[in-house]
C-alpha cells in the first residue's frame, strides 16, 4: 500500500488520472480508436441470439459473388476506358502492348473471360432459383393464410344465418304478444252490467231454455277469446347477402346431393345459399334450403309433372302438365333451420357418397300446408313456360297460346295466338303459303311449342318450336319484331337492356342485338341446348354432357364447369352472381362456382 501511495504521488500519474476523470466515454473512445473503426464495430455488430440462429444457407456462391454477378457485362470495361483518357500516349502504348500479345495469349484471355462470363451465369441462375423458391414460399403461406380468412368468412356467414333467425323468432314473439294485447284491449270493452229485475224475472221463467242460452253465450264469449297459436317458424329471405363463394376459384365445388329419383325438369333459386325449388319427372316439386342442402318441403297439388317454374323472392310460379299454373308463398311455410344444423353436423364424419344420399332426407308433411295462393286455369295442354315480374304472369301452353295474367285479380286479361301471328306475319310478307311450319331440317314432335319466354312491363319475347323467336307489344297484343336465324326449335331465352340470348336444339345459342334485330355473335355446341342462363359476366348452358358449358362475355373463353367423368347430362342451369346450380337426368343437383 505504501508504494501505490508513493505512485500516486507522481505529478504524471495524478495529472492522468485528472483528466480521465474530466474526459467522458465518449471521448475516452475517440482517444483509443479512429472515426471510422468506431463505424465498422458497431455496423459489424450482432448479438448474440441472431448468432445462435443463423440459417443454413444452401448457396453455392458468396455474397461478393452474386453482387459481382448483378454488375452489367462489359461496366468493369467501361471503368476502365474512362479511367485511361487521361493522354493521348497512354493510349499509344496500350495499342503497342496489344499488338505485341501472340495469338495464343489473345486466345488464353478470351477463354478466360467466357470462364468468368459462364460462373457469372450460373451465380444469377442460382440467384433466380433461389428468388423462385422464396416466391413460392411466400405463395404458400399467402395460399395459407388466405384458407383461414376463407374459413372465418364461412363462420361469419353460418352466425349471420343464426343471427337471422334469432331475429326472426323474436319478430314472431313480438308480433304474438302484440296480438295478445289486442286480444286483450278488446276483451276489456266488453263491460259487464249488473242485472235488473227484469232481467231476473226473464230468467226464472225461461228456465227451459237455460242450457241453451248459456252455451250460445258461451260459444260468443269463446270466439272473442284468443285462439292458442302453435309456433311457427317462417321461412324468410335472407337479409344479408353471402360472398363466400366469389373467393372460391372457378369451376369449384359447393354442394352436390340427390333431389329427385328422375330426370329434373326445373329448378330456381332466389340468391347464392338461399332458397332453391327444383322439380322432376317423378311428379314433386321439392323446396330446398342450399346454405344446408336440406330439404325444407314438397309443394303439392298438381296432378302431373311441373315444367317450369320461377322463384322470385318468397313467390313460386309452377307450370305443370296438367295445364295448371300455381302460385305459392313461401314465406308461410314452417321450417326451422337450427334442427337441421344439428344433423349436418352429426353427418360431417360420413363419406361423399353416404353424405349425398344422406342429404335428401324427408321433410315435414305439414311444412308447406299453408304455402298455396291461388291456381291459374285456363289452358288446354301443358304449361311448357312462364315468367312473372311484379303484378303480371305470362304463359306458353302446348295448345299454341301465350295468355297473360293479373296477379292480383288472378284471372287471365289477355290471350295471344301464336298461329294467328305467324299468319298475319307470312301475310304481310306476300307469301303464297301461310301455313304454320318447322324451319328445322327434322321436325321435333317432342320439342315444346312455346320454348322459352321473358316479359318486362309491355316487352315480351317468346321462342317456339318454329325456330321464330317474337317480340310482343302487350298494349297492342301483335309482334313487334320477328328474329329469324335458329333452325331448330327454340328452348331458353334471357333478355336485359341491349342484347337478347337464346339457345336451340339446333346446337347454338345467339347473341341479338335489340336495339337492330341483327345477331351479335353466335357459337355452337355439340349438342342441342336444352337451357342457358346469363348474368353480368357470363353465358351458362346445359348441352346434353355431363358438365355445364361457361362462356366468359368478358375475355371471350369457353370452359366446362363440373364433373367430367360423370355419366349424367345436365338439363337444367341457373346462374346469379357467379353461383351455379346444376339439375341432371338422374335427378342429382350440384352446386359449384363460376
Amino acid at each position: 500500500m505504501s508504494a501505490l501511495q508513493k505512485e500516486l504521488r507522481r505529478p504524471g500519474i495524478q495529472q492522468r488520472v485528472f483528466s480521465y476523470a474530466k474526459a467522458s466515454p465518449t471521448e475516452l473512445v475517440r482517444s483509443k480508436l479512429s472515426t471510422t473503426e468506431i463505424q465498422h464495430r458497431a455496423l459489424t455488430y450482432l448479438p448474440d441470439e441472431l448468432l445462435r440462429n443463423i440459417p443454413e444457407d444452401e448457396n453455392v456462391y458468396s455474397l461478393f459473388q452474386g453482387f459481382q454477378a448483378t454488375l452489367p457485362e462489359g461496366e468493369s470495361e467501361h471503368r476502365k476506358r474512362h479511367k485511361r483518357r487521361n493522354s493521348r500516349g497512354q493510349k499509344l502504348l496500350e495499342a503497342d502492348d496489344a499488338e505485341d500479345k501472340t495469338p495464343m495469349e489473345k486466345l488464353k484471355k478470351e477463354r478466360l473471360e467466357l470462364n468468368h462470363r459462364l460462373e457469372m451465369m450460373g451465380v444469377r441462375k442460382n440467384m433466380c432459383s433461389s428468388e423462385i423458391r422464396e416466391i413460392d414460399n411466400k405463395i404458400s403461406n399467402l395460399n395459407t393464410m388466405r384458407k383461414i380468412v376463407l374459413d372465418r368468412l364461412g363462420d361469419l356467414e353460418q352466425d349471420e344465418v343464426r343471427s337471422e333467425q334469432d331475429l326472426l323468432e323474436v319478430d314472431n314473439k313480438l308480433e304474438d304478444l302484440l296480438e295478445e294485447l289486442d286480444d286483450a284491449a278488446t276483451l276489456g270493452h266488453t263491460t259487464v252490467t249488473p242485472p235488473t229485475e227484469i232481467d231476473i224475472e226473464t230468467e226464472v221463467t225461461a228456465t227451459d231454455d237455460q242450457d241453451m242460452s248459456a252455451s250460445f253465450m258461451s260459444a260468443s264469449i269463446y270466439e272473442k277469446l284468443p285462439s292458442p297459436k302453435a309456433k311457427r317458424n317462417k321461412l324468410t329471405r335472407r337479409k344479408s347477402t353471402p360472398i363466400r363463394h366469389e373467393h372460391f376459384e372457378p369451376g369449384s365445388s359447393i354442394k352436390e346431393f340427390q333431389a329427385h329419383n328422375d330426370m329434373i325438369t326445373a329448378l330456381d333459386f332466389d340468391a347464392p345459399f338461399g332458397t332453391m325449388v327444383t322439380s322432376a319427372l317423378d311428379d314433386t316439386v321439392r323446396v330446398w334450403d342450399l346454405n344446408l342442402g336440406r330439404c325444407i318441403g314438397l309443394l303439392e297439388g298438381h296432378q302431373a309433372s311441373v315444367r317450369c317454374l320461377q322463384v322470385e323472392d318468397n313467390l313460386v310460379a309452377t307450370g305443370s302438365m296438367d295445364a295448371a299454373i300455381r302460385l305459392w308463398d313461401l314465406s308461410k311455410a314452417e321450417y326451422s333451420p337450427r334442427e337441421d344444423t344439428t344433423i349436418e353436423e352429426e353427418d360431417e364424419d360420413q363419406s361423399a357418397s353416404d353424405k349425398i344420399d344422406s342429404l335428401a332426407t324427408p321433410p315435414h308433411t305439414s311444412s308447406m300446408q299453408d304455402c298455396p295462393l291461388f291456381t291459374l286455369e285456363a289452358h288446354v295442354d301443358e304449361v311448357t313456360a312462364l315468367y312473372f315480374r311484379g303484378d303480371t304472369l305470362v304463359s306458353g301452353s302446348a295448345d299454341k297460346t301465350l295468355r297473360q295474367w293479373d296477379l292480383v285479380k288472378g284471372r287471365c286479361v289477355q290471350t295471344l295466338d301464336v298461329l294467328w301471328a305467324a299468319a298475319q306475319a307470312s301475310s304481310t310478307m306476300n307469301t303464297t303459303d301461310a301455313k304454320w311450319r318447322a324451319t328445322g331440317r327434322i321436325p321435333d314432335a317432342s320439342a315444346d311449342f312455346v320454348g322459352a319466354l321473358q316479359c318486362f312491363e309491355a316487352a315480351l319475347a317468346c321462342g317456339t318450336a318454329d325456330g321464330m323467336v317474337r317480340l310482343w307489344d302487350l298494349r297492342s297484343g301483335q309482334v313487334h319484331r320477328s328474329l329469324v336465324g335458329h333452325t331448330g326449335p327454340v328452348t331458353c331465352l334471357q333478355f336485359d337492356d341491349v342484347h337478347l340470348v337464346t339457345g336451340s336444339l339446333d346446337r347454338s345459342i345467339r347473341i341479338w342485338d335489340l336495339r337492330t334485330g341483327s345477331i351479335h355473335d353466335a357459337y355452337a355446341y355439340d349438342n342441342p341446348v336444352t337451357s342457358m342462363m346469363f348474368d353480368s359476366r357470363r353465358i351458362v348452358a346445359a348441352a346434353g354432357e355431363s358438365v355445364a358449358k361457361v362462356y366468359d362475355k368478358t375475355d371471350g373463353r369457353h370452359w366446362d364447369c363440373g364433373k367430367e367423368e360423370g355419366n349424367s347430362s345436365v338439363e337444367r342451369v341457373r346462374v346469379k352472381d357467379g353461383y351455379l346450380t346444376e339439375g341432371r337426368r338422374d335427378g342429382v343437383v350440384g352446386i359449384w362456382t363460376c
